[in-house]
């Protein structure tokens, strides 16, 4: 009876702020209008505001779910996307005694065998968890991070809700699910808002985003404490600074802005493309500054990483999008294997181009990456381009980048701070340099595998010999294509039982003459037959 009620809110919410403007028109949209003359109105009367405004009324778990639905700009429309990356978590905390009690019982004792101090009073709250500010027993300044009480309950049962939603979004808009695959984003945001549920992820993510910049000039990540670390709890070394947010508070502490946004840049390609492994959610409230112009970043949930393939097409592809190499592009994509080998080059190249010179035609200095992705994305896609999540959470994070890097220096180029990074990495990645590495890096396993090939091979020859050798796959498509291959032997054999039907009884009417009835009737089983075998 409670998911009824709560599904009922939901629709409720959604006429509220009239969401029937965004169905298709349709049967389903009709009857959702029929009902607008006994709900009231609310909301903004610009309906991409009124999206938003719903799942904030909606509560958190929609919050969160609007948030995963902004890195998807594959999907949406432009402006939808656009107001769904301002959702914040601006969710009102749980009592400190409330946050208290649940490490306690976490810990197996009172908080204060493990913290000299604990500020009851959060530091700030968001959907999942709070922070608190504490200090160890030998004075280190610590944040500690605690799940909000009974909320993975909340979520199952909020995504458990989204999962009926989304079948009947499919069967009332049957076309539109076609492009949008709810199902699929539904399970996918599930996936993400899961692991948020268990904070060894988020500190694991800490730990190796420090490792990566261990002594940097760039960028502070702090410490974890794994001895106070749990699944639901986690502690991290406290830091300082001024918020990236408050440009006012940077030019006064004498911060060159230029510098800093420059940096922002090289810390995002660094992270991308020398480690594969990026901090995804890079927004304002998540980034502080050191009065020494250092950046230092809090919030490690989500996170992004890249394989050595991605790593090459993306630096392929910005290298040839600025110098305006389209045809480039185009083979980059097809030597990645994101769009299918038989891709005409030359149609490719031309959508391609149809997006992008708009584009070029502006200074370099106003040109986004984050544009420039996802039109590659879009164009991509109508050739067939499987969607793939790290890209565009890459995307997401390129927009977040840009968007702070103007923010404190309008006329920031991030061009002139890309193109060299990008040289030199693909430069690293190719030529006798690159090969010589790959050597070194392999060679350990070359010596420990050289013994054992003679005995190897010796193996093998004796195995074919004897006629044992087998060919394994592990497959899906495999099964499927057996399944395919049954059907057409059955097929195979109704059509040429029918077939020979037919061709009996037409014999069989002038030869043995036979009434016309009969021939007609043995005619017309062998017909059904051959055509049950066509069909199966």
């Amino acid at each position: 009876m409670a998911n009824w009620l709560h599904l009922l809110r939901v629709f409720w919410v959604a006429l509220r702020f009239r969401l029937d403007d965004f169905a298709p028109p349709g049967q389903a949209r009709r009857a959702w209008r029929c009902l607008r003359w006994i709900v009231p109105r609310r909301g903004s009367r610009v309906r991409e505001v009124r999206l938003r405004e719903a799942f904030q009324a909606l509560g958190p778990v929609f919050i969160k779910f609007g948030q995963a639905l902004s890195t998807r700009p594959d999907l949406l429309p432009e402006p939808v996307y656009r107001e769904l990356t301002q959702l914040q978590d601006a969710v009102p905390p749980f009592p400190g005694e409330l946050a208290r009690l649940a490490i306690e019982k976490v810990y197996g004792g009172p908080l204060e065998d493990y913290f000299a101090h604990f500020d009851e009073q959060p530091l700030a709250s968001a959907s999942v968890a709070q922070v608190h500010a504490a200090e160890l027993p030998d004075g280190t300044a610590v944040v500690v991070k605690v799940l909000r009480p009974k909320v993975a309950d909340i979520i199952e049962r909020d995504l458990r809700l989204l999962a009926r939603l989304a079948q009947l979004f499919e069967r009332w808009f049957r076309h539109e699910s076609q492009r949008l695959k709810p199902r699929e984003v539904v399970a996918e945001y599930a996936k993400t808002i899961r692991r948020e549920l268990n904070l060894m992820y988020e500190a694991a993510n800490a730990s190796q985003l420090r490792a990566n910049f261990v002594d940097s000039d760039l960028i502070y990540v702090p410490k974890v404490y794994w001895q106070l670390t749990r699944r639901t709890v986690m502690v991290m070394e406290r830091i300082e600074g001024i918020p990236i947010r408050d440009v006012d508070a940077l030019r006064e502490a004498g911060i060159d802005m230029r510098r800093l946004a420059h940096a922002g840049v090289t810390i995002f390609f660094t992270q991308a493309f020398r480690d594969g492994f990026f901090h995804a959610d890079m927004h304002p409230g998540n980034v502080f500054v050191s009065p020494e112009g250092q950046y230092r970043a809090v919030d490690f949930g989500i996170m992004g990483s890249l394989g050595q393939a991605d790593k090459r097409y993306l630096a392929e592809n910005f290298l040839a999008f600025f110098e305006r190499d389209y045809r480039r592009v185009a083979q980059a994509h097809v030597r990645a294997g994101w769009v299918p080998p038989d891709t005409d080059i030359a149609d490719f190249e031309a959508a391609v181009r149809s997006v992008c010179e708009p584009i070029f035609a502006r200074p370099i200095s106003e040109i986004s990456f984050g544009a420039l992705l996802l039109d590659l994305f879009r164009v991509a896609r109508q050739f067939q381009m499987p969607v793939q999540p790290q890209l565009l959470l890459l995307q997401k994070t390129v927009f977040n980048i840009e968007g702070l890097g103007r923010q404190l220096y309008p006329q920031l180029d991030l061009w002139e701070t890309a193109k060299p990074f990008l040289d030199r990495w693909m430069s690293e990645q190719l030529g006798v340099r690159a090969a010589r590495a790959a050597i070194r890096r392999e060679l350990p396993n070359w010596l420990t595998l050289l013994p054992e090939l003679p005995a190897l091979h010796h193996q093998v020859l004796q195995q074919a010999k004897r006629g044992e050798l087998r060919l394994a796959a592990d497959d899906a498509r495999l099964e499927d294509l057996r399944a395919e291959l049954r059907r057409n032997r059955r097929g195979l054999r109704f059509g040429l039982l029918g077939l020979a039907l037919m061709t009996a009884s037409a014999w069989a009417g002038t030869a043995a003459g036979l009434a016309p009835v009969w021939t007609a009737g043995g005619v017309a089983a062998g017909l059904l037959l051959l055509l049950f075998g066509a069909w199966r």
